[in-house]
C-alpha cells in the first residue's frame, strides 16, 4: 500500500461511522450497566439510576407544562452544579435541543442568542420559564435526526452564529472517541471526569459524555476554581479526578504532580506546544484533538508522546478530512452540523467534489506521516484560552463605541504569558475617551472573554494600503502605579499587578478583572503574592478583586489564623479517678489471672505438687477456661459494672466514664473477646444489651455500651470499631450505633456515636462514619470522614445463601480448636520445662525458672508448626470467588485468616524480619526476592508480594469481604519495589503496580500505574521525595550485612524466653499459694499477675535503654545496627510487656508511669489508651491530653527502606482520637482535637484550639 493510500484511509473514515443512536440512548445504556455508579458528584453524589429517574420526571413535567416536542430550550444557570446538567439532560430527554448561554455573559448576549434560536422556554437557577407554551404532550424519546444542542459561536459581523447538532452526530462523536481513548483499560465507573468548561463552549460536551458514555462520574468544578491555575491542580487530586479535557493554556498552569492521578488528558481548542507535550504526556494517555463546533466538537485526534511531533492527527471514525489546493482543511462525514441561518449554512457547507456537504474550516494544515499539522488561520479567527474568537466581532463592537474615530484589535502576550485582546482606539476630533466607560459599554454587549483592554492613541499606525499596521501597535503598554494614599501593602500588591498585567494601576479602587486580568494572569499574580503570604488562594482574588480589599485581606491573613478557634478548658484526669482505677484493676486482674491459675492448679495436681479437689477443678475449668463460662461472666459482669448509660456527653474520669472503662477491662479480662466465633460475638453482644438480628455475620467485637442495634442479615467485617463512644479532651461522647438490615461495614472502619447505617447500605473498609448524617438505604459511603460515593455495589448475589445450622456448630467448634493450638504449644513448653527440671533433679518449684527459657523456645517452635499445619490444610479449600459464609470455602477462608491474625501476635519474633518472607512462603504465599514484610495479615495462597516490595506494620493484604451471608475473596498483589505503609490496606482483587507507594493508614486504589503514590482514604495521588541511601544498606545488602542482621534478629528469641521465665515465676508463686491456702489462691491471683506485670515492664525498660539508649531524630537505612537493635527492643514491649501489662492497663495512671519509664514525655492528668509509641523518646503527650485506643504515635517512617525519625507532639489538652496516626514531625497544638480515624501528615501543625478530622486531616 502506498503512503498516499495509507493517508487516505486515515483521513476518509465516514464509512466507519458508529451505529445510529441518540445521546439519551447512550445515557440509558450506561445506567443499565452501572445503575449504582456515581454519575454526577458536585459534593453530593447522584447515581446513574437516580439521574435517569430524575431527568425522566423533569422531562415529563416539561412536556406537561407545554414545552413542545422538537422545541428549543435555553439554558442559563450557575456553573459547577448538578442542576445545570440536570437541565441539559432533561431538555434532551424531552425531545428538545438545549441552547446554552454562560451565566456570566451579559443579558444582551443572552437575549440575542435566545432570540436567534427562537427558544420556547429557558432554564434558569429559579427553574423553568416558558416563553411560548403549547398543548401538553406525553413524553417520548428523541430520534437520531432531532437536534440535541444549538451552540452559538463568535460571528465575523459582530453577531453570534447558531450551530445546531443532531443526536446522530453527537452520539457518533461520543462513540467514535470511545474507540480511541484508553483501549487497554477502558473508561468506567471508577473514573472521574472534570467538568470545568462553560456549557456554552462545545468542548463541554466532550467532558459530559466522556463520563456518561462510559458509566464514569462527572465532577463539576466551581467557576472561580476553574479560573485559577495553582489551586485547580490540588483540587484535581482531592477530588480524585482521573480524566481531564481542557485547553493547553490551562493545563500548562498545573504542576506536573497535580496530574499524577490523571490517566487520560485531552487537550484541544488551541495549539498544543511541544514543551507541554514533553512535560505532561509521560505516564498517561494524552491526546490532542481538533474540531470546529460546526463539525460536532472533534473531527480528528492524535495521541501525543514526549519527543514526538505534535499534530492534530487523523479523522475520527465517521468523519472525512480533505486538504484543499490552498491548504485549507475541509471536513465531511457524520459529524457535520448546520447553521440556523440558511444563507450562512449554504455558504459554509457548500458541496465539494462528490461530497453533498462540506465544511470549510478556515484552518490551514499540512500532511505529515504523524497526521495533520496545524499551520494557522486563514482568516481573523484567534483562540484565547481555548475559546475561538473572531476579531471581526470584537472590532465591530469597539468601532461602534461613541467617539471612536479609528480602531483595531490585536492579540498581545502579557509577562505572565497570558494572551489578551487589546483594543487600540483613536478619538474623533474634540472627543476625550473614557476607558472605563468604554469597557463597561462593551461588557453590556459582549461576553467577558471578548471585552478587550483599551489603549487610547492620538492616531493608529497605517499601512500604505490604508489598513491599520497591527505589527506597529505599541506593546507592552506603558504602566505605572498611582500610589497616592496607598498603604505599604497596597503599593506592594499594585506593583505585582503591574508586573502581571503590564498596564497602569490607577488607584486603590482598581479592579483586577476590569483592568483585563484573566485566569492565567490571576494565577500568575497569586504565585507572586504567595512569596509573602503562603496561604492566599486564587479564589481570594476572585472574592476580593479590588486592590484595596485584596490588600486588606492580606493584612488579615498575616495577623490571624484562617482556621476557626474553639476556646475551651480541659481538666486533667483527677487523682481520685486514678485511685479508683487502681482499685478496680484488682478484681479485673483477678478475673484475668483466674484462667491461668486454673491451668496451673491442674498441672500441679497432675505432677503431685498439690492435692486439690478434681471436681472443683473441673468446675473451675468449665467456668473459667471455656466459652460456656467466659462469655456470661464477661458479658453479664461488664453489663453490671457499666450500669445504665444513655447517649450523651459525660465528664472524663467521672463515674460514668470510669464504670464504662472498668466494664471494658472486665470484658477483656474474661477472655470472651478472644473467642473468634462469629456466633460467640453475637451472643456476647446480646448479653451486653445490644440488639442483634438473625443471620448477622458479626466478625468484630461487641460494644460494651449495649447501645448498638444490628439488623437482620447485616455483615460486620473484622476490626470494625462498634464501641459507640470516644474521648475528646475531658468529654466522653456516647451514642447509639445502628446498622440496618442487610447493611455491610468494611474491615477496620470506625463507627462514631450516633452512627446510623440504613438498610442495604455499605461502608467501605477503613472508613470513619461520623454520625452527623445517616448512611441512607442502599448507599455506599467511604473515606474518613465517610461520604457518599454512590449506591451500594453488587459484590454479592441477590439471593440469600443457605445457612445450615450445622455450619454454625462447625464454626463454634473450630474456634475452640483454634484456641487449643496455642494452648497445646504452651503445654508442650511447660512439659519441656518440667522435664528438664526433673532431669536436673530440681526439688523446688522455683527451679523451673532456670529451664523456662527452653520452654519458651519450644512454645514458639511448636506453635509455628501447628499454625503451618492449620493454614496449609485449611488453604486446600481456599480459592478466589464468592461463596456462602456457611460453606466449606467460607469456613476455610475464615479459618486461615484467624490463624494468620493470631500468629503475628503470638509468634511476633518471626515477623518484621528476614524470617518473615521465608515463613510466608512456607505457608503458600508468593513472596519475591529481597521483599520485606512486617506484621501483615494475609491469606498466603492468594497473596503475591513481588521482588523488593515492603509491607509495613499491621498491613492488610487481601483477606475477605462479607455481605448478605456471602464471603468474597480474590488475589491481592503488591508490585515490585512497592511500599505499603503502616495499617495500609490492599483489598481483595487489587493489584498495586510496581514502584508504587500506599501511605500510612491508606488504601490502595482500584487501579494504579507504575510509580504512583497514594495517601488517605479514599486514596489520592501524592508527591513523594525519595531519600538517598546507600544501595547496599537498602535494596542490595551484601551477604555480610544479611548475616549481621540475622544474628541480631536471632536475639529476638530472648523476648519469648523472658516471657517464659515470667510465666514460670507466676506459676511458681501460684503453686506455692495453692500449697498453702488452696482455692483461696484465686483471690490473690490478680495481685500476683500485676506484680509480674511490673517485672515485664521493667524488662522492656532495661532492653530499651541498654539496646538503643536515647532515641533522636535522624535517618537510618534498613541494614543498620540502629534499625536492628530498635526492632529488638520492641520485641520486649510486644512480646513481654504488652500481654502482662499494657493490654490491661490502657487509660490508667500505671500506663502513664510505664510509658514514662520507657522515655515518653507525658504530662500530668493525661489519658493514654495506646502503648504504640515506637520511638518513645521522640513522643510528647501534654498535660491533660488524650490519646485514644488503637492510635499510633508514629515517630518513624520507612520509605525507600530508610528509617526516618522525628518527634511527635500532642500538646496540653489536645486529643488524638481512636484509630488515628500522627506521623513524624507533626504537632497537635494546645487544646486541638484530631477526631477518630484520622491521619496527621508528616510535619503537619494542627493549630491550637481547633478541630480536625480526616485522612488526611482537614478542619472540621
Amino acid at each position: 500500500m502506498s503512503s498516499s493510500d495509507s493517508h487516505n484511509e486515515q483521513l476518509l473514515r465516514s464509512h466507519l461511522a458508529p451505529p445510529e443512536r441518540t445521546l439519551i440512548d447512550i445515557l440509558h445504556a450506561s445506567a443499565a450497566e452501572h445503575p449504582g455508579a456515581a454519575a454526577i458528584d458536585d459534593g453530593d453524589v447522584l447515581t446513574y439510576a437516580e439521574l435517569v429517574d430524575e431527568i425522566d420526571k423533569r422531562a415529563a413535567d416539561m412536556r406537561a407544562q407545554g414545552v413542545p416536542y422538537k422545541g428549543r430550550v435555553g439554558i442559563r444557570m450557575t456553573s459547577g452544579t448538578r442542576e445545570l446538567y440536570l437541565a441539559i439532560l432533561s431538555t434532551m430527554r424531552a425531545g428538545c435541543a438545549y441552547v446554552p448561554v454562560d451565566a456570566d455573559d451579559p443579558d444582551e448576549r443572552a437575549e440575542t442568542v435566545f432570540g436567534e434560536a427562537d427558544v420556547d422556554a429557558i432554564w434558569t437557577d429559579e427553574g423553568l420559564r416558558l416563553l411560548k407554551p403549547a398543548e401538553p404532550t406525553p413524553l417520548s424519546e428523541p430520534t437520531p435526526d432531532d437536534d440535541c444542542w444549538i451552540i452559538f459561536t463568535s460571528g465575523s459581523t459582530g453577531k453570534p452564529k447558531g450551530v445546531a447538532v443532531t443526536h446522530r452526530s453527537a452520539a457518533a462523536f461520543v462513540d467514535a472517541e470511545a474507540r480511541l481513548f484508553c483501549q487497554d483499560e477502558p473508561l468506567g465507573p471508577e473514573d472521574r471526569v472534570l467538568a470545568g468548561l462553560s456549557v456554552a463552549f462545545d468542548a463541554s460536551c466532550e467532558e459530559m459524555w466522556l463520563a456518561w458514555g462510559h458509566g464514569a462520574c462527572l465532577v463539576p468544578a466551581p467557576r472561580a476554581l476553574v479560573r485559577s491555575g495553582q489551586d485547580l491542580g490540588p483540587w484535581l487530586i482531592r477530588r480524585d479526578i482521573t480524566v481531564v479535557s481542557t485547553v493547553p493554556t490551562l493545563a500548562g498552569l498545573w504542576p506536573k504532580e497535580a496530574l499524577d492521578n490523571i490517566r487520560l488528558l485531552i487537550v484541544g481548542g488551541e495549539a498544543c506546544s511541544q514543551e507541554l507535550t514533553d512535560r505532561l504526556a509521560d505516564g498517561r494517555e494524552m491526546w490532542n484533538t481538533y474540531g470546529p463546533t460546526e463539525a460536532t466538537v472533534v473531527a480528528s485526534a492524535a495521541q501525543l508522546h514526549p519527543g514526538k511531533p505534535v499534530t492534530i492527527g487523523w479523522a475520527l471514525d465517521g468523519w472525512d478530512l480533505k486538504i484543499a489546493d490552498d491548504g485549507e482543511l475541509v471536513i465531511g462525514g457524520v459529524g457535520l452540523a448546520r447553521y440556523l441561518d440558511p444563507e450562512k449554512d449554504a455558504e459554509k457547507y457548500a458541496p465539494m467534489g462528490d461530497w453533498d456537504r462540506a465544511y470549510r474550516t478556515g484552518d490551514h494544515v499540512r500532511l505529515t506521516d504523524d497526521g495533520l499539522a496545524f499551520v494557522g488561520r486563514a482568516d481573523d479567527q484567534v483562540k484565547i484560552g481555548g475559546r475561538r474568537i473572531e476579531l471581526g466581532e470584537v472590532e465591530a463592537n469597539v468601532a461602534a463605541l461613541d467617539g471612536v474615530y479609528n480602531s483595531a484589535v490585536a492579540v498581545q502576550t502579557l509577562p505572565s504569558t497570558d494572551k489578551v485582546l487589546v483594543g487600540y482606539v483613536s478619538p474623533d476630533d474634540g472627543v476625550t475617551l473614557n476607558v472605563q466607560e468604554m469597557r463597561e459599554r462593551l461588557a453590556e454587549v459582549m461576553p467577558a472573554a471578548l471585552v478587550p483592554r483599551i489603549h487610547v492613541m492620538d492616531e493608529l499606525p497605517i499601512r500604505t494600503s490604508g489598513k491599520v499596521d497591527k505589527k506597529a501597535l505599541p506593546w507592552p503598554l506603558p504602566a505605572s502605579v498611582d500610589a497616592v494614599g496607598m498603604t505599604e501593602t497596597e503599593q506592594w500588591v499594585a506593583e505585582a499587578w503591574v508586573e502581571v498585567l503590564g498596564l497602569d494601576v490607577p488607584g486603590k479602587d482598581a479592579d483586577f478583572f476590569e483592568l483585563g486580568g484573566s485566569s492565567l494572569a490571576a494565577a500568575s499574580l497569586i504565585a507572586r503574592l504567595r512569596e509573602r503570604v503562603p496561604t492566599i488562594a486564587v479564589r481570594d482574588l476572585y472574592d476580593h478583586p479590588r486592590l484595596e480589599t485584596l490588600a486588606s485581606l492580606i493584612d488579615d491573613i498575616t495577623r490571624t489564623s484562617q482556621t476557626a478557634i474553639r476556646e475551651r478548658s480541659v481538666s486533667p484526669v483527677p487523682g481520685a479517678t486514678r485511685l479508683a482505677q487502681t482499685l478496680l484493676m484488682v478484681p479485673v486482674m483477678t478475673l484475668k489471672a483466674a484462667t491461668a491459675v486454673t491451668w496451673v492448679a491442674i498441672a500441679a495436681n497432675v505432677l503431685g505438687l498439690t492435692e486439690l479437689s478434681w471436681s472443683w477443678l473441673a468446675a473451675a475449668f468449665v467456668v473459667l477456661c471455656t466459652p460456656f463460662g467466659r462469655i456470661p461472666i464477661g458479658a453479664l459482669g461488664a453489663r453490671l459494672i457499666r450500669g445504665r448509660i444513655a447517649p450523651g456527653t459525660y465528664q472524663r474520669g467521672g463515674v460514668k466514664h470510669v464504670r464504662l472503662w472498668a466494664a471494658e477491662r472486665w470484658l477483656a479480662a474474661s477472655g470472651a473477646m478472644n473467642i473468634s466465633s462469629a456466633n460467640a460475638s453475637k451472643i456476647t453482644a446480646r448479653m451486653l444489651g445490644n440488639t442483634v438480628g438473625k443471620d448477622v455475620d458479626m466478625h468484630a467485637f461487641a460494644p460494651v455500651t449495649g447501645l448498638a442495634t444490628i439488623g437482620e442479615g447485616a455483615a460486620i467485617e473484622p476490626g470494625v470499631d462498634l464501641s459507640g463512644y470516644w474521648l475528646d479532651g475531658d468529654e466522653l461522647h456516647v451514642g447509639e450505633v445502628s446498622i440496618g438490615p442487610g447493611a455491610r461495614v468494611g474491615t477496620r472502619s470506625t463507627l462514631m456515636p450516633g452512627t446510623e447505617i440504613r438498610e442495604g447500605a455499605h461502608v467501605e473498609a477503613g472508613s470513619t462514619v461520623t454520625g452527623v448524617k445517616p448512611v441512607k438505604k442502599h448507599a455506599r459511603w467511604a473515606g474518613s470522614p465517610a461520604r457518599k460515593k454512590g449506591r451500594s455495589k453488587q459484590r454479592f448475589p441477590d439471593e440469600a445463601p443457605p445457612r445450615r445450622p450445622l455450619w454454625a456448630f462447625i464454626y463454634g467448634l473450630t474456634s475452640l480448636l483454634l484456641a487449643a493450638l496455642p494452648a497445646l504449644a504452651a503445654l508442650a513448653g511447660a512439659a519441656a520445662t518440667v522435664g528438664l527440671a526433673r532431669l536436673a533433679n530440681t526439688q523446688s518449684v522455683w527451679g523451673l525458672l532456670l529451664f523456662a527459657p527452653v520452654g519458651g523456645l519450644v512454645y514458639i517452635g511448636l506453635g509455628l508448626v501447628l499454625t503451618w499445619c492449620g493454614v496449609r490444610l485449611a488453604q486446600l479449600g481456599v480459592r478466589p470467588g464468592v461463596f456462602p459464609v456457611r460453606s466449606l470455602h467460607g469456613w476455610t477462608l475464615w479459618t486461615v485468616t484467624r490463624l494468620m491474625d493470631d500468629a503475628r501476635t503470638r509468634y511476633f519474633p518471626v515477623y518484621a524480619g528476614q524470617a518473615t518472607p521465608v515463613w510466608l512462603r512456607l505457608l503458600g504465599a508468593h513472596i519475591g526476592d529481597n521483599a520485606e514484610v512486617s506484621t501483615a495479615v494475609v491469606v498466603p495462597k492468594l497473596t503475591e508480594v513481588r521482588d523488593g516490595a515492603f509491607l509495613a506494620d499491621d498491613t492488610l493484604v487481601g483477606t475477605y469481604e462479607i455481605g448478605g451471608g456471602w464471603i468474597r475473596t480474590d488475589q491481592a498483589t503488591v508490585g515490585k519495589r512497592s511500599f505499603v505503609g503502616n495499617s495500609g490496606i490492599v483489598a481483595p482483587g487489587r493489584k498495586l503496580a510496581k514502584q508504587s507507594l500506599v501511605a500510612v493508614l491508606s488504601a490502595s486504589p482500584k487501579k494504579s500505574k507504575a510509580g504512583s503514590n497514594w495517601w488517605g482514604s479514599p486514596p489520592e495521588r501524592m508527591r513523594r521525595v525519595e531519600v538517598e541511601a546507600a544501595g547496599e544498606e537498602t535494596y542490595k545488602p551484601s551477604a555480610a550485612l544479611r548475616r549481621k542482621r540475622g544474628v541480631v534478629e536471632t536475639l529476638r528469641l530472648l523476648a519469648p524466653m523472658t516471657q517464659a521465665v515470667l510465666a514460670a515465676l507466676f506459676a511458681a508463686i501460684v503453686v506455692s499459694l495453692l500449697q498453702g491456702i488452696g482455692f483461696w489462691t484465686y483471690l490473690l491471683g490478680g495481685l500476683v499477675w500485676m506484680g509480674v506485670g511490673v517485672l515485664a515492664v521493667l524488662s522492656a525498660v532495661v532492653a530499651k535503654w541498654v539496646l538503643v539508649g536515647t532515641q533522636r531524630a535522624d535517618e537510618h537505612p534498613l541494614y543498620s545496627w540502629y534499625v536492628w537493635l530498635n526492632e529488638l527492643q520492641d520485641q520486649f514491649i510486644e512480646v513481654v510487656a504488652a500481654p502482662w501489662f499494657f493490654n490491661w492497663a490502657a487509660g490508667s495512671g500505671e500506663m502513664n508511669l510505664a510509658l514514662r519509664a520507657l522515655g515518653v514525655k507525658i504530662g500530668p492528668g493525661a489519658w493514654v489508651e495506646s502503648y504504640w509509641f515506637p520511638e518513645t523518646d521522640l513522643c510528647v503527650v501534654g498535660r491533660g491530653a488524650t490519646v485514644g485506643p488503637g492510635t499510633v504515635v508514629q515517630t518513624h517512617l520507612f520509605q525507600d527502606r530508610v528509617m526516618s525519625l522525628d518527634t511527635v507532639t500532642i500538646a496540653d489538652s489536645a486529643t488524638l482520637g481512636p484509630h488515628s496516626v500522627s506521623l513524624p514531625g507533626s504537632v497537635i497544638g494546645d487544646g486541638a482535637t484530631v477526631g477518630p480515624g484520622s491521619l496527621v501528615m508528616r510535619g503537619d501543625d494542627v493549630p491550637a484550639n481547633t478541630v480536625w478530622q480526616g485522612n488526611p486531616v482537614e478542619p472540621r
